[in-house]
């Protein structure tokens, strides 16, 4: 589980990092969506600044990675209640 020094381009600006060999294409892959939402959103919206486009981004992201932890917690959640409903019913089960 060596380090590696990589390079990523973000917005037109070139970011070197030293990352495991197991995170690179993680990363790789994160830099390439980040771009592509910002190619997007220049498309979509009269802002040229990259640091609006960045900001932008950015919101979207977290936006998403929130909304995606809440569904996980309500998840988790109901899948607790039903494991105790469960347990319950088997209990009141054997118990006969």
């Amino acid at each position: 589980m060596g380090e590696i020094s990589i390079k990523i381009n973000i917005a037109d600006r070139v970011y070197p990092l030293r990352v495991t060999t197991e995170e690179e294409e993680v990363i790789r892959y994160a830099a390439k969506l980040i771009n592509e939402k910002i190619k997007e959103l220049q498309d979509n919206y009269a802002v040229r600044d990259k640091q609006d486009l960045l900001s932008m981004c950015v919101l979207q992201y977290a936006t998403g990675m929130i909304k995606a932890e809440r569904l996980a917690q309500n998840t988790d959640v109901g899948l607790e209640q039903s494991i105790h409903e469960l347990d319950t019913l088997l209990s009141d089960f054997f118990k006969k």
